[in-house]
C-alpha cells in the first residue's frame, strides 16, 4: 500500500488523454476551425473557442483584486469586542472587558500595558491588560498531523496573523474626567461602547491620574511594564513615581513608614541609598507645630558599613546622567553633611576606609541604665527579678550618682552585706539577688563607659536638620553587643521624639527618619530582653511617630521575620526580587504583582502604597545617586 505521507509529498499524474493516445498508437483527429464541440449548456461551440478556453484554464482563472482593509488611518491598538460579553461590575471577577487587537499592533502589546478607552462624551476609561490570547478566526481544526508537519517545515517567522483573533482582557482601573480644566479620576461606574477604540496610554498626565501617582514627592523610580519603562510623547518620556510628601491629604508618607525588601543581589541597598538621598534634599522641608519649616534628619543603623559612602559622589556618574537627574528633579551627588557615629567597644576597631565621611566615636554611659534597665539585663527577667534589678540600680545611683560606671556596679553587687540586708528586709530574696547578679555579668564586656564621648552628650551631632548620621555595627564583636548599641541609640531617639518632657529639644523638634538595614536581625521575635525591647521601641515609633514627624525606614531580605506589631504599621512597601515563597507572601502585595517578584531583574521593583497610588511596577535608577560599592 502506497504511503502518501501528506498532500505536499504526493505528485499526481499530469499526463493528458492526448499523450496517452499517442502512447497507444493512435493519433488525435485534427480539427478545423469549423469543428464544434458541445458546451456545458448543451450548445455547439466552435472548436477554436474551446481551445481558447482550454488555454485560459491552463493559465488559471484571474479575478480582480479588491483592498479589504478599511479606508482611513487606524488609531489605537484595537477595539472593544462584545463576542464574549461586555460588562463592568463592582465585583471584578464578574467584569468582562475584552479588546480585539489588530494584526499590526500585536507584537507591541504586553501584559500590564496601560490603555485608554474613550467614551462618547469625552470621558475615558483607564485600564490595563491582564491577559492575552490567540483565538481561531475561522472554524478549522489545526490540531492535525498535516497542519503540524506543515508548521514544522515553515520558517519560524512565517505566521499569518489574519488567520487568528488576538484578544486582550482588560482590567478597568478608573474613569478619567475633566473638572474645571483639571483631570481627575473616579471609580469605574460605566461600561464603554462596543467597538470603541482602544489606545495605548501615552500621556503622562493621564497615566499619573489613572494610577493616582502624585505629581510631586519623594522619587522612587520610573513606571514600567515587564521591566521596560513606560514611554510617553512628553519630555522626559518616562513616568516618574513619587511618594506623597506634603500635608494636603494627610501626613507625608515618610512618617507612615517604609519597608524595602529584596534578596541578595536584588539592588535593595542601591535603591535604599537613592531613596534616602531624596529625603536629604535641601528642597525638602516639613512643617512643625510651631510653623517652622525644617529639613529632616536621617539616622541609619548600618550593619554592613555601606551607608557612610553616601558622603561621596558616585565616580561612575557621567555628566549626561547628572543633567538628566537634574531635569527630573532627582537629588543626586554625595551628601556633605554625613557623619559616621561609631560605637566604641573594647577589643573592636572600626576601619572606616571605604568612605570619606567624618567619623566620631561614642560610648554608652552606664547612667543610661537608670532609665533603660534592660541594657544590663543579660537575659530575660521574671516578675521577681525585674523589680529586684530596679531596686539595685536605684540604690547604686543614689550612692554613686550619674557618674557611676558599669564596673563600679559589678563591685557594688559583690558586697555581701548588701545581699544580706536586702534579704533580711524582704526587699530582694537572696536567690533572686544571685540570679540578677548573674544576668548583669552576662552583658558583653567593653560596651559601657569606654574612652569616647557619651551618646547622651551627642544629641546635636546625632540629629541634624538635613544631616545623615550613620551608626555602623559591622565591627562589633557579637550580636548581643549590636543589640545593646541599637537599643541605646534608638531608645534615646524614640523616647525623646514621643515624650512630652524630652531630654533633648533638638531631637524633639527635628523631623526624623530612623533607618535600619538588615532589620530582620533586630526586629525579629527573640528570647533576649534587649531584642524584645528593641521591638517595643520600634513598635511605639511605628504607632505614634506619624504625629511627631518620626518615620521608620526598614530594609530587609527576610520580611517574614519582622515582628508583626511593627510590620502592620508600615504603609509603603518597596519589593525587589525575592526568591523565598514565604518572604513573598509576607509582604502582602496584590497577586498579579506577587507573581512577578521572583523573576524581576536587579533594580526592578514593585511598590505597594495604598495611600499613595495603585500598586505599580517600577524600574529604579541604574546609576546610584551617591557612591555605592568599592
Amino acid at each position: 500500500m502506497t504511503d502518501l505521507r501528506d498532500f505536499e509529498d504526493f505528485v499526481g499524474d499530469d499526463t493528458d488523454e492526448t499523450d496517452r493516445g499517442e502512447r497507444e498508437g493512435h493519433r488525435p483527429s485534427e480539427r478545423t476551425d469549423t469543428d464544434t464541440t458541445r458546451s456545458d449548456d448543451g450548445e455547439d461551440t466552435p472548436a477554436s473557442n474551446t481551445a481558447d478556453a482550454a488555454t485560459s484554464d491552463e493559465r488559471g482563472l484571474e479575478f480582480d483584486e479588491y483592498d479589504a482593509d478599511p479606508v482611513g488611518t487606524e488609531r489605537g491598538v484595537g477595539a472593544i469586542a462584545v463576542s464574549q460579553g461586555l460588562r463592568v461590575s463592582e465585583d471584578r471577577e464578574r467584569t468582562t472587558l475584552r479588546a480585539f487587537v489588530t494584526a499590526g499592533n500585536r507584537e507591541h502589546v504586553r501584559l500590564g500595558t496601560y490603555l485608554i478607552v474613550p467614551y462618547p462624551d469625552g470621558e475615558d476609561l483607564f485600564c490595563r491588560i491582564v491577559a492575552l490570547e490567540y483565538a481561531q478566526e475561522f472554524q478549522a481544526d489545526d490540531a492535525t498531523e498535516i497542519h503540524a508537519r506543515r508548521a514544522m517545515r515553515r520558517p519560524s517567522d512565517e505566521f499569518e496573523e489574519r488567520d487568528y483573533k488576538f484578544m486582550a482582557e482588560l482590567e478597568p482601573i478608573a474613569v478619567l474626567f475633566s473638572d474645571g480644566g483639571e483631570l481627575k479620576r473616579r471609580m469605574v461606574d460605566r461600561v464603554p461602547k462596543p467597538g470603541a477604540t482602544v489606545g495605548e496610554a501615552n500621556d503622562a498626565t493621564q497615566i499619573k491620574t489613572g494610577l493616582k501617582i502624585p505629581e510631586d514627592g519623594v522619587f522612587l523610580g520610573h513606571l514600567s511594564v515587564g521591566g521596560e519603562k513606560v514611554r510617553t510623547a512628553a519630555q522626559p518620556p518616562t513616568i516618574d513615581y513619587r511618594l506623597k510628601d506634603d500635608y494636603t491629604d494627610g501626613d507625608p508618607l515618610v512618617f507612615r513608614h517604609t519597608l524595602v525588601a529584596g534578596g541578595t543581589g536584588s539592588g535593595k541597598t542601591h535603591a535604599s541609598k537613592n531613596i534616602i538621598r531624596q529625603y536629604l534634599s535641601s528642597a525638602r522641608t516639613y512643617e512643625m507645630d510651631d510653623g517652622r519649616e525644617v529639613q529632616t534628619a536621617v539616622v541609619q543603623f548600618d550593619p554592613q558599613d555601606e551607608y557612610a559612602q553616601m558622603h561621596d559622589d558616585n565616580p561612575g556618574m557621567d555628566a549626561d546622567t547628572a543633567r538628566r537627574y537634574e531635569r527630573e528633579g532627582i537629588a543626586h551627588g554625595g551628601h556633605d553633611d554625613t557623619l559616621a557615629l561609631v560605637p566604641k567597644m573594647a577589643g573592636s576597631s572600626y576601619p572606616g576606609s571605604n568612605h570619606r565621611a567624618e567619623q566620631l566615636e561614642f560610648t554608652i554611659p552606664f547612667s543610661m541604665a537608670r532609665d533603660l534597665p534592660w541594657l544590663v539585663a543579660g537575659s530575660s527577667l521574671n516578675e521577681n527579678q525585674y523589680p529586684a534589678l530596679l531596686e539595685l540600680l536605684n540604690r547604686f545611683f543614689r550612692s554613686y550618682g550619674d557618674g557611676g560606671t558599669y564596673r563600679e556596679f559589678l563591685t557594688f553587687l559583690d558586697d555581701p552585706a548588701l545581699k544580706e540586708e536586702l534579704d533580711e528586709s524582704g526587699r530582694v530574696h537572696e536567690a533572686t539577688f544571685d540570679a540578677v547578679k548573674r544576668r548583669v555579668r552576662g552583658v558583653p564586656d567593653g560596651v559601657f563607659d569606654q574612652d569616647a564621648r557619651p551618646i547622651t552628650d551627642l544629641d546635636h551631632e546625632l540629629v541634624r536638620p538635613g544631616g545623615l548620621t550613620v551608626v555602623p555595627t559591622y565591627h562589633l564583636s557579637s550580636s548581643r553587643a549590636k543589640e545593646l548599641f541599637v537599643l541605646a541609640v534608638s531608645a534615646m531617639l524614640i523616647d525623646d521624639k514621643l515624650s512630652n518632657d524630652p531630654s533633648s529639644e533638638r531631637i524633639k523638634e527635628t523631623p526624623l527618619v530612623l533607618g535600619m538595614d538588615e532589620a530582620h536581625n533586630f526586629l525579629t521575635n527573640a528570647d533576649t530582653v534587649q531584642a524584645r525591647k528593641v521591638i517595643e521601641k520600634f513598635t511605639e515609633a511605628a504607632k505614634q511617630g506619624r504625629k511627631e514627624r518620626l518615620g521608620l525606614f526598614l530594609i530587609t531580605q527576610d520580611p517574614q521575620d519582622i515582628a508583626d506589631p511593627v510590620f502592620k504599621q508600615i504603609n509603603s512597601k518597596v519589593v525587589l526580587n525575592l526568591g523565598d515563597e514565604d518572604a513573598i507572601k509576607s509582604v502582602n502585595i496584590p497577586p498579579n504583582l506577587e507573581d512577578k517578584v521572583p523573576y524581576m531583574e536587579k533594580g526592578q521593583m514593585v511598590v505597594y502604597s495604598p495611600d499613595n497610588s495603585e500598586p505599580v511596577e517600577l524600574k529604579g535608577l541604574s546609576t546610584c545617586v551617591t557612591r555605592h560599592g568599592d
